[in-house]
């Protein structure tokens, strides 16, 4: 496919590869068949040594892989990517076994200035496919269907466009945006600590932080062993492939043994990604379905109609002489 078909859906093309950088559909007993862990102890004045905090934070770990699902509100920073940078919010429902989304986005990060961009943008995700709401304008255009669809490896199957292919098959996008595998990473560091006892939301938390770098991830213990190996394995081939510097990552984990709060700092060779993600009803049902096939066009065969529309062009204008 032309380069200029894709620049056409760029701001499309890399919002959709950031949003769906979910880690990827966690096999079941993905906790290695330990028991379920109990909530950590009440929030103490003091502050918790290194085995005292890597005990909450792997079972916070087990009861969020377990729970699968939770409500979310996040905020996204992407920058040092030049037109691809910007900011986004967004508000919903997130599933992590099965990697499912149905969120309400906004930001510049979906917009790129583009005037005529929707305020705001329902975004619905199953696995590798995203469905973005156009709205009731869009939709008059083409034929009532208001719900374009992008299935994220057959786009990058389809491009001829290094970057695009880049950011489309988890350069960008698969980022691990899935809390309980970021937990497992955390549990790697080797400067996990616990800060303190803090208020988020109106809960009791206990907060922790740490940093780890891929030479570190690569040599890991703890993730390894609690991810799948299917899971550990992608995700390390998507952190390669963004060159991802590290992870810098606090967490707060509330009296219930989940947590609260993550900040995720990701530097890459060519810009960096900040993520915040409240947490909210742990569980919460996530049956997240498609749109009507009736109500949704393909982004993907939208793009070869276009670039066949050009050849044609080009075939039938004159030649002088």
């Amino acid at each position: 496919m032309s380069k200029s078909a894709w620049r056409r859906a760029g701001v499309v093309l890399t919002a959709a590869a950031v949003v769906t950088g979910l880690a990827g559909c966690q096999d079941d007993g993905g906790d290695k068949g330990e028991k379920k862990a109990a909530a950590p102890a009440p929030a103490a004045p003091r502050t918790q040594t290194l085995g005292e905090a890597t005990k909450v934070i792997r079972a916070a770990y087990t009861k969020t892989a377990e729970a699968k699902s939770a409500k979310v509100r996040m905020t996204m920073s992407v920058t040092g990517l030049g037109a691809e940078s910007g900011t986004a919010e967004m508000t919903g429902v997130q599933g992590w076994n099965p990697a499912v989304m149905d969120i309400t986005t906004k930001g510049s990060l979906f917009t790129a200035g583009d005037p005529d961009a929707p305020e705001q943008t329902r975004m619905i995700v199953l696995g590798d496919v995203t469905y973005m709401d156009m709205g009731t304008e869009k939709a008059a255009e083409r034929d009532g269907k208001r719900w374009m669809k992008l299935d994220m490896k057959a786009a990058a199957e389809a491009s001829d466009d290094p970057t695009a292919k880049h950011r489309m098959s988890g350069g960008l996008g698969n980022m691990n945006q899935d809390p309980s595998q970021q937990l497992a990473l955390l549990l790697d560091s080797p400067d996990l600590k616990h800060v303190g006892a803090e208020k988020i939301n109106g809960m009791e938390t206990q907060h922790y932080k740490g940093t780890l770098s891929f030479e570190q991830m690569l040599k890991a213990n703890e993730a390894s062993e609690l991810i799948p190996e299917k899971e550990y394995d992608a995700l390390i081939a998507a952190v390669k492939l963004a060159g991802l510097k590290g992870y810098d990552t606090e967490v707060w984990v509330n009296e219930d043994g989940y947590p609260a709060r993550m900040n995720v700092d990701m530097s890459m060779g060519v810009g960096s990604m900040k993520l915040r993600a409240d947490y909210s009803d742990y569980g919460a049902a996530t049956t997240v379905e498609a749109p009507p096939a009736e109500d949704t066009f393909d982004l993907l065969g939208m793009l070869k109609e276009l670039e066949e529309l050009e050849g044609l062009e080009g075939l039938e204008k004159p030649t002088e002489g």
